[in-house]
């Protein structure tokens, strides 16, 4: 599994003009792909390390803080286009990307499994068009692979 990791001040998805998930103060924002050999346990992997990641500032200096540590919201997406591959042509191809059936119970168990661990947890709309807003504290962006 993969996640993009954005520090945010704010973060929403919207599908068809609807907000489906928003978060409205400081945490992270979680674009979540799949890969075909992903397993639930790796996704209960990538959810400790979310919740436990010290991406976040400790009184406005410095990275010392996890989501865990100061309850901070996360909005978790699907977003199999992380494993796109451009590194031939002008067209990237999609064959790492988990298919539906696959990936979309691993992104959930991401979420069960935050929640689980106390986790405040906003979600996109799997297989949406979905529009993300969001605005990138710091900018501050990191690669999660499990």
């Amino acid at each position: 599994m993969r996640a993009v990791v954005q520090r945010v001040s704010e973060a929403r998805v919207t599908v068809a003009g609807e907000t489906v998930g928003a978060i409205e103060r400081p945490g992270l924002c979680a674009l979540v792909g799949v890969t075909h050999d992903d397993t639930p346990a790796k996704a209960a992997q990538l959810a400790r390390k979310l919740w436990t990641l010290r991406l976040l500032p400790a009184d406005g200096d410095g990275v010392e803080r996890s989501c865990s540590d100061i309850a901070a919201p996360l909005l978790v997406i699907s977003q199999f286009t992380l494993y796109g591959d451009a590194r031939k042509g002008r067209r990237p191809t999609w064959n790492a990307a988990a298919p539906g059936p696959v990936a979309e119970p691993l992104v959930d168990e991401v979420v069960a499994q935050l929640r689980a661990l106390g986790a405040e947890v906003e979600t996109g709309r799997f297989g949406a068009d979905m529009k993300v807003a969001l605005v990138n504290d710091g900018p501050f962006t990191v690669l999660v692979e499990v």
